[in-house]
Formats: structure tokens, C-alpha cells, sequence
């Protein structure tokens, strides 16, 4: 219960696991650019007063668990880390324009889910999702 965090006239605790993923799939989150996604999705969020829980980006997608503050809707949220994001990510990488278009990195479309009381379950999942997409990728090669 220590977890719960006040403004002026309430007590909060919205935490929200978010996925979303790049256009048509693709698999571009790797190496740098996945260090430069990471520091640019931080970047967004400290500036909106959101707190990254848990994250882990995925060769063709995102998995993040945040807590986002009750003045800010999640639609509202998400339609800011996902333009914003998009703008800097081509703005850093000019060679992507040429795959997803001149401002849509993104794919219009993401999964949000509250975490109630299962917030340590969430974070393990996030944390192991990455070596579990490797496992089914391996397993449906053979």
C-alpha cells in the first residue's frame, strides 16, 4: 500500500501494462535503435510525470508497465508517446522514412490492460517476454 501517490486533493494508484508495436509488424527493435527507443519513450514519460514500472522491448514490439497520473486519460497518454515518439525515432533513424512513410512508425492500434492486484505476476511477465518470443520463434523454425 506504500505505493499509493497523492496530489493535491487525491490518492492514486492507475497502473496500466501497454502493448504496442511497430507498423506492419516489422522487426526493426534491434541493437541501437532498440537503446534509442528505450531512451526515448523515458524521455516522454518523465515529461508527462509518468512512472515506468517495468519495460522490455521486443524485436516487434513493446511491453511497458506504467502508472500514469488520473489528470491524464490513457488514450491521451498513449496518443503522445506514440506521435511524439514516432517523430524523434525517424527524426534520429532518416532511413526508416523510407519504410514506414514520413510520421507513422507506429501501428494505430495498442493493448492496454489495469493491473489491480497482480502487479508482480505483470513484471515477470514483461520481464521474460523477451526470451519467450525467442523460444517460440525457435520452436516454429524446427
Amino acid at each position: 500500500m506504500n505505493d499509493i501517490k497523492s496530489l493535491s486533493h487525491s490518492k492514486w494508484r492507475c497502473k496500466y501494462h501497454i502493448v504496442f508495436a511497430p507498423k506492419y509488424r516489422r522487426q526493426v527493435i534491434y541493437k541501437k535503435i532498440r537503446v534509442d527507443i528505450g531512451k526515448i519513450l523515458r524521455q516522454l514519460c518523465e515529461r508527462k510525470k509518468v512512472e515506468i514500472i517495468e519495460a522490455e522491448c521486443c524485436p516487434n514490439h513493446i511491453h511497458i508497465l506504467v502508472a500514469i497520473p488520473p489528470h491524464l486519460s490513457v488514450a491521451g497518454f498513449m496518443g503522445y508517446l506514440k506521435s511524439k515518439s514516432s517523430l524523434m525515432i525517424l527524426d534520429r533513424h532518416a532511413n526508416l522514412k523510407y519504410k514506414y512513410g514520413n510520421r507513422h512508425f507506429w501501428c494505430r492500434g495498442y493493448y492496454v490492460d489495469t493491473v489491480g492486484e497482480y502487479e508482480n505476476a505483470i513484471k515477470e511477465y514483461i520481464k521474460n517476454q523477451l526470451e519467450e518470443d525467442i523460444m517460440i520463434d525457435q520452436i516454429s523454425l524446427k
